[in-house]
């Protein structure tokens, strides 16, 4: 039976301590037992926090036949390579058995990999990159915070991985919204994979959490258990609005003499015969052979969990439609968007439901609406994107609706990163960049984000969406409001016309319905096909009507949606026949290039011609940068008109 404490004991008693003692000595063997069957994976570690982990156990609110409960306490691992720990304790506890841990680790196809992920009974999040577990647990305790839960947080951290910047922003957020909901356990070992954490790079960890102002508390000896539970009890405990973290000083490889202290262990299993020394040492049987033998059987898949299904039920509210004489940008239809869809779902009195990120650009992401509606529900963290692209995917998974906003070359490029781990954890995050591309204008290229749909492409999901003006803006982000998933709207910056059709109506009218996957035909042709989307398709109706007054039917196909494309559109626009696909992205990896491996899929050969950013732009006006690429509507026309002969 998994071993609970009365939080309102001061004290474990004797017997706890005793049953704490023997359930080490299982879990060390398992450790030890996983990482030589599997001949890789990180045992030092494992043993080093085991004691923290074992006790956290002890006083987490959770319920091991039902894992995804709403009411249980969290458990971050940002140290994810010391897997072999965490599902050591999590068998004791009885998330799964013995046998299904010690067969199927690191093995293909099974449900325990190497570092942590959520397809583990228990584990909250997948983990691999170091120093983002605690943007993920801070995430994890906002959301409680806002929802008005009492949930509690803990993140397991090891001391090297304070190397890394975004475990300062955290640490800042932490303390700006008062996260008394946090406790933070940091394995203190001195210990890392190339040697003594004050050689490699060293870092006064205790005095960093102290000056940003979280309370410290200071374990010489991280194995006592009872000091351990004291800490995390008062942690657990603690009303005061000051974040908790309990350093305590461990000892790498701890029960097994020969490792102790050693930085080879960190990530070195033993080889059969100084594993049967330290199976001696801990006194119990050798079974290694028995074990080898079970992995010979194919793998199991029965503990393998599904990825979350929950998601909170968003109204999308009606429709803005901007008239055919407006002239806004898309942003602004953004933050009017955004501001319906609080008025709508974020009720007086009662937690927002759609939340808002930004990154000291509210004015210009058009959050200002929102936050004066929805203060509760508006986080502004500074220029720190790491950690808030980490912290609103984590927010995402706590049935909550962030939008993260800010500039396209930070909401993508400086986070690659952190949204590919969100992806992994099947969050449900809604990015929503503006400032993108050349239209960022005199910022200059540093600014000028034209890699985003070629990043983008890396995930498996992610959609990416890139609307043409505020009207299927509108449309857009009700739509992903509305939707699980993770999502990618981009805009730029400048102000654009109404699209309409040919009469002079609005394109984007109030029966438009947006359908991923669905491209709209602007205008239909018969010579040629302009596929474009987002800040140059009013160039590319420039180009129509300089080719309509030429004489020539050509057709225009906005593809807002980028991730998935719509392929039949793109074969229909084959069959018309030439094709000339306009970007304000890098010519190589974005539309164009999407639209040439589905023609070369299907074997079909189009005369086709790609513009797009061929070179980084300067600091200049959208247009002149557009005409220096382009990508204006003459040079577009005179481009289509040589391909139609």
């Amino acid at each position: 039976m998994p071993l609970k404490f009365d939080l309102a004991a001061p004290d474990l008693t004797p017997r706890e301590i005793s049953t704490l003692k023997e359930m080490r000595t299982r879990c060390a063997r398992r450790i030890l037992l996983s990482t030589s069957l599997a001949a890789s994976g990180h045992p030092g570690g494992s043993l080093s926090s085991l004691d923290m982990l074992l006790v956290a156990y002890g006083l987490l609110k959770n319920d091991p036949a039902n894992p995804r409960m709403d009411e249980r306490d969290r458990m971050v691992e940002s140290i994810g390579h010391i897997s072999p720990g965490v599902y050591a304790v999590l068998a004791e506890n009885g998330y799964f058995t013995e046998e299904d841990f010690l067969s199927g680790f690191r093995r293909t196809g099974s449900g325990f990999p190497g570092h942590v992920e959520t397809i583990v009974p228990g584990v909250e999040w997948d983990t691999g990159n170091l120093g983002q577990g605690l943007s993920i647990a801070v995430g994890k305790a906002q959301a409680f915070k806002t929802k008005r839960m009492d949930n509690r947080v803990f993140c397991l951290m090891g001391d090297g991985e304070h190397q890394k910047g975004q475990i300062v922003e955290a640490m800042r957020h932490a303390c700006k919204y008062k996260l008394d909901n946090l406790t933070v356990l940091v394995d203190r070992n001195h210990l890392q994979i190339c040697g003594n954490t004050a050689d490699i790079m060293p870092q006064p960890i205790r005095e960093l959490y102290r000056v940003l102002g979280w309370n410290v508390v200071y374990l010489e000896d991280g194995h006592d258990y009872n000091a351990i539970y004291q800490a995390m009890r008062n942690g657990y405990q603690n009303t005061s609005g000051v974040p908790t973290v309990i350093v305590a000083r461990t000892i790498m490889g701890k029960g097994i003499s020969f490792m102790e202290n050693k930085a080879k262990y960190h990530g070195s299993p033993l080889p059969p015969d100084l594993l049967a020394d330290a199976l001696a040492e801990l006194g119990v049987d050798n079974d290694f052979e028995q074990w080898q033998e079970r992995r010979r059987e194919p793998v199991k898949t029965n503990t393998i969990m599904l990825p979350r299904t929950d998601y909170p039920d968003i109204q999308p509210g009606e429709p803005i439609v901007y008239d055919a004489d407006t002239l806004t940008d898309c942003r602004s239809g953004y933050g009017n968007v955004l501001l319906g869809l609080a008025e709508v779902n974020n009720k007086p009195g009662e937690p927002p439901v759609i939340t808002g990120v930004s990154c000291d650009l509210e004015g210009s992401v058009k959050m200002g609406g929102f936050r004066k509606h929805s203060p509760e529900g508006y986080f502004e963290l500074g220029i720190q994107e790491h950690h808030a692209a980490s912290m609103s995917g984590a927010m995402s998974c706590e049935n909550l609706v962030p939008f993260f906003s800010t500039f396209g070359s930070f909401a993508v490029s400086e986070v690659y990163n952190q949204n590919r781990l969100n992806d992994f954890n099947h969050t449900n995050l809604k990015v929503v960049a503006t400032h993108v591309g050349l239209d960022v204008g005199e910022d200059g290229p540093t600014h000028q984000c034209i890699d985003y749909l070629g990043l983008m492409k890396n995930y498996f999901r992610f959609s990416v969406f890139m609307p043409c003006d505020p009207n299927q803006t509108d449309r857009i982000v009700r739509y992903i409001a509305t939707q699980p998933g993770n999502f990618f709207v981009g805009m730029g910056r400048s102000k654009t016309p109404t699209i309409t059709r040919e009469d002079g109506s609005v394109f984007y009218d109030a029966a438009y319905t947006f359908t991923p996957g669905k491209a709209d035909w602007l205008r239909r042709g018969t010579d040629a096909t302009i596929i474009t989307f987002g800040a140059v398709t009013p160039a590319c109706m420039e180009a129509w009507q300089i080719l309509k007054d030429g004489g020539k039917s050509v057709a225009v196909l906005n593809m807002a949606s980028l991730l998935p494309l719509d392929s039949d559109a793109v074969i229909e626009a084959a069959g018309i026949g030439p094709i000339v696909t306009v970007e304000d992205h890098h010519v190589e990896t974005g539309l164009g290039a999407s639209v040439s491996v589905v023609l070369l899929g299907k074997g079909i050969a189009p005369k086709m011609k790609r513009l797009g950013v061929k070179h980084y732009g300067g600091s200049g006006k959208p247009a002149e940068l557009y005409k220096q690429q382009g990508l204006d509507g003459k040079s577009i026309a005179r481009t289509v008109q040589e391909l139609i002969g």
